[in-house]
C-alpha cells in the first residue's frame, strides 16, 4: 500500500454549493454566490474564438491579460500574479509561506477553504472568532506570534457579508509586523457600497507586506472558467508566480477575462442590479423579523444555530438551495428576482413555523 501524508486521513473535503429541485420542478441555486446572469455576448464571442486554438498551450505568463488588467487597475504589471481562481492563488500563498511550524491567522467563521489550504500546506491555523459577525482585527493583531507568517482578512467576509472599515483596518495594518504578510481577500469588492470600506489597492502600494486577492468568478460571472489574481509589490507577486502550476489559467479563461474587462461598464450595471436586489432581500428579511447583518457582498447571512439544517431543508422544498454551515447559520446568494422572491417566501414560511 502506498504511503501518504497522515493529514489526508483527517482532511475534510471542500463542499461546494449544491442545487436542489422542488416537487414541481423549480430549482434556484443560491448556494454558491454565483452571478445570476449569462455571459455577455461579447464575452461568449471571445471564448468561441479562443476555443478554436485549444490545440495550443495557453500563454503561461498571461501576458495580454496582465497588460490589460495592469492598465485597468493602474498598477505595474510585475505586481500581478494569476491562478485558477482566487482560491488557487490563496493556495499558492500558503505554499509560499508554508515552512514547518509556521502559523497563519484568519477569522472564523470565514472562507471555508482557509483551514483546508493551511492543512495541505502543513502550516498551523490560528482561528480568531468573529465579533458581531465581523473580523475582530484587534484580536487578530494580538494573535500574532514570532511564528506567524501570514494573515488573511476576508473583506467583505464570506459567509457573513460584513466588512471592516478604513480606520480599523489601517490601525490593524500598522500593528502587524513588517515580516508578516497580510492578504486582503476581496473576492466581493465590486459589490461594496459602503464608502468607508477601503479598496485594498489603496493600501498595498506603500506596504510591502500587504497583498490583495481578487477574482473574475463573482461580479464578472466567470466562475466556471477559474481566473483569480493577486496584486502585491513585486517580491510578493514574484513568490506567488514561483508556486504557479504551469499553464494554470487556460486560454479560453484568459480570453474571457480580457473581454470582460473590455465590457466592464455593462457588467457593472449587472452588479448594480444585484446590489439593489441585495437591499430588497435584506429589508424584506428584517421585516419578517430576522436578524441579518449589513452585507457588502452578493449574499446575506442568517445566524440560525441548531436550526440551520432544518432551514436549509425547508428552502429545498421550494427548490431553493442555500449554503448551510451546520450549527451556525446559512448563507444565501442574491439571485434573480424570481429566485429571491421564492427564497423570501420560504424564509417567511419557516419563521411562521
Amino acid at each position: 500500500m502506498p504511503r501518504f501524508r497522515p493529514i489526508l486521513d483527517e482532511l475534510p473535503a471542500y463542499r461546494p454549493g449544491k442545487a436542489v429541485v422542488s416537487a414541481d420542478g423549480r430549482s434556484f441555486k443560491l448556494s454558491s454566490n454565483e452571478s445570476p446572469y449569462d455571459p455577455l455576448p461579447s464575452v461568449v464571442e471571445a471564448m468561441a474564438a479562443a476555443v478554436r486554438e485549444v490545440h495550443r498551450y495557453p500563454d503561461p505568463g498571461c501576458v495580454r491579460l496582465t497588460e490589460t488588467l495592469a492598465e485597468r487597475l493602474r498598477v505595474p504589471p510585475e505586481h500581478l500574479a494569476f491562478g485558477a481562481g482566487s482560491v488557487t492563488v490563496a493556495q499558492q500563498l500558503f505554499e509560499a509561506v508554508g515552512d514547518p511550524g509556521a502559523e497563519v491567522v484568519y477569522a472564523w467563521r470565514s472562507f471555508e477553504a482557509y483551514p483546508l489550504l493551511a492543512d495541505l500546506a502543513g502550516v498551523t491555523s490560528v482561528r480568531v472568532p468573529l465579533a458581531d459577525e465581523t473580523h475582530d482585527l484587534a484580536a487578530m493583531a494580538a494573535a500574532v506570534t514570532p511564528s506567524t507568517r501570514m494573515i488573511f482578512v476576508c473583506n467583505p467576509n464570506n459567509p457573513t457579508g460584513t466588512a471592516n472599515r478604513a480606520a480599523e483596518l489601517t490601525d490593524f495594518l500598522d500593528r502587524v509586523p513588517e515580516d508578516v504578510l497580510v492578504v486582503l481577500d476581496e473576492a466581493y469588492r465590486e459589490y461594496v457600497r459602503d464608502a468607508d470600506v477601503p479598496d485594498g489597492l489603496t493600501l498595498y502600494a506603500d506596504r510591502p507586506n500587504v497583498a490583495v486577492l481578487r477574482t473574475f468568478s463573482k461580479a464578472y460571472g466567470l466562475a466556471g472558467l477559474r481566473v483569480g489574481y493577486l496584486v502585491a509589490q513585486e517580491p510578493v507577486a514574484s513568490a506567488v508566480r514561483k508556486t504557479t502550476v504551469p499553464f494554470a489559467v487556460n486560454s479560453v479563461a484568459q480570453a474571457a477575462a480580457i473581454a470582460s474587462l473590455a465590457a466592464e461598464d455593462e457588467l457593472l450595471e449587472r452588479v448594480e442590479t444585484v446590489v439593489k436586489e441585495r437591499t430588497r432581500v435584506r429589508e424584506a428579511l428584517l421585516g419578517q423579523g430576522w436578524q441579518v447583518p449589513p452585507t457588502e457582498a452578493n449574499f446575506v447571512w442568517l445566524r440560525l444555530g441548531e436550526r440551520t439544517g432544518e432551514f436549509a431543508e425547508r428552502c429545498a422544498v421550494d427548490g431553493v438551495a442555500v449554503r448551510p454551515f451546520g450549527g451556525e447559520g446559512a448563507r444565501v446568494s442574491i439571485g434573480s428576482p424570481d429566485a429571491n422572491d421564492t427564497f423570501l417566501a420560504a424564509a417567511e414560511a419557516f419563521r411562521k413555523g
